[in-house]
């Protein structure tokens, strides 16, 4: 790896909920905190270059590594090695409480962004504001058998490929090489080198990597149940709930997998104030593809935040 490569750290440790979550966190300890949430196949270097430029604004920035991903592990052996969205937006509560954080910005893509979906959608109270690429994340898997446009189902290729256990012995022996193909279909215009792509496959090593992942495909897919311990949050959550808090949008206008959009099939999820923007050259992986665009995002979703309780 390149001596010069950047490393997002240093890197902390907490016990939250039922993780033993990994997080770097930067900036002023008395700023506004903004949670910033990776994606998959990524990890939190994703934000190498955004969490600084936040710190420098004030905000105290935290980035976690999700479950499965990273330096997070669970605590217990027993507990179930799940990817639902329910447990990804709880893990997000279950920080901020280890962390005595009352309200946070919440900030993601992907996995990421849905998380932050979830919690804002059922924890409005804790969120003071949101920035989601690619809109409203919220999974409907009752109509998750509904077949897509084929350009876009062959962009989704391992979703189904994570269904048999022929994807599970290539993700367990493939793991760098599975994520290099999606990166490169994600994201045509990004230039990402060598270097760029063993640093955040340093994650995928996480010993439950593998197990979180296959869930969280199967799960949104309808093919496995989730935890039992969620179901009143997957209830809540299929039926696709507004999203209240503060909220803006972003959509990469060179992301291979999701087609620009002018927000206006996703209107009615969301029912407090919302931007929408369209970031150039910018991929699936957003934030480390164009950081200060997604930076200045997060500014202005806690602006919104900051004019919305002026107003009440």
């Amino acid at each position: 790896m390149s001596a010069t490569l950047p490393r997002l750290g240093p890197l902390r440790r907490v016990e939250a909920g039922v993780l033993d979550v990994a997080y770097v966190d930067l900036g002023p300890a008395d700023g506004t905190p903004v949670v910033l949430l990776h994606g998959f196949p990524y990890d939190r270097h994703s934000y190498v270059d955004v969490a600084p430029l936040l710190a420098e604004s004030g905000f105290r920035v935290i980035v976690p590594e999700l479950r499965g991903h990273g330096g997070t592990r669970f605590r217990d052996r027993a507990t179930a090695r799940t990817g639902e969205q329910a447990a990804l937006g709880q893990d997000v509560i279950d920080l901020l409480d280890a962390l005595g954080i009352e309200r946070a910005v919440l900030a993601g893509y992907d996995w990421g962004g849905r998380a932050a979906c979830v919690a804002a959608a059922l924890h409005p109270e804790r969120v003071a504001a949101l920035v989601s690429v690619n809109g409203y994340l919220i999974q409907d898997i009752r109509g998750s058998m509904h077949p897509l446009d084929p350009a876009l189902e062959a962009g989704f290729w391992y979703f189904f490929y994570f269904l048999t256990e022929r994807g599970r012995a290539g993700l367990t022996a493939n793991r760098r090489g599975i994520a290099e193909v999606i990166w490169r279909r994600n994201s045509p215009e990004w230039a990402f080198d060598d270097a760029v792509l063993d640093r955040a496959a340093e994650a995928f090593e996480n010993p439950d990597w593998v197990d979180v992942v296959l869930h969280s495909y199967r799960h949104r897919l309808n093919h496995v149940p989730g935890a039992t311990e969620f179901l009143r949050d997957e209830g809540e959550l299929a039926k696709l709930p507004a999203i209240t808090v503060p909220a803006v949008t972003l959509d990469g206008e060179a992301d291979g997998n999701f087609p620009v959009t002018d927000a206006s099939a996703q209107a009615a999820r969301f029912t407090g104030p919302r931007v929408h923007r369209h970031v150039p050259h910018a991929g699936h992986n957003l934030p480390q593809e164009q950081p200060e665009a997604f930076a200045e995002a997060v500014r202005e979703a806690a602006a919104l935040a900051r004019e919305a309780t002026a107003a009440a």
